[in-house]
């Protein structure tokens, strides 16, 4: 890739705990109510992640209300205020859009202990 772009992506880079597909994850968004600002949890299954520097992102899955939901958060955007990783599950894939098929006890996957 190019230098000079690694040079000024490397001044947004944010802190962010490591993370991969099949954790269970708290995603703390400050969201904007007109002049107001607070903080929106958002927590479920992070079923994909794509790379890229100052551009990379990751996609969480959540059942709500029986309703599937999905959102696409960008890693080191500052509306991201925290991002905490509850729970590590065992999988064999990088991308798990197979949930999306899958209901109920079937979408459980096999926790694994954590090491940090």
């Amino acid at each position: 890739m190019n230098p000079a772009l690694n040079v000024v992506e490397r001044a947004h880079l944010k802190d962010r705990p490591e993370m991969r597909s099949g954790d269970t994850v708290r995603v703390h968004v400050k969201v904007r109510e007109g002049d107001k600002e607070r903080i929106q949890v958002f927590e479920g299954m992070v079923i994909g992640m794509h790379r890229g520097g100052a551009r990379a992102t990751f996609t969480v899955r959540k059942v709500s209300f029986g309703q599937g939901v999905e959102r696409i958060f960008p890693l080191h955007s500052p509306t991201i205020d925290k991002i905490e990783v509850v729970r590590s599950a065992k999988v064999r894939r990088a991308k798990l859009y197979f949930l999306r098929d899958l209901r109920g006890k079937a979408a459980r996957m096999k926790e694994t202990k954590r090491t940090n």
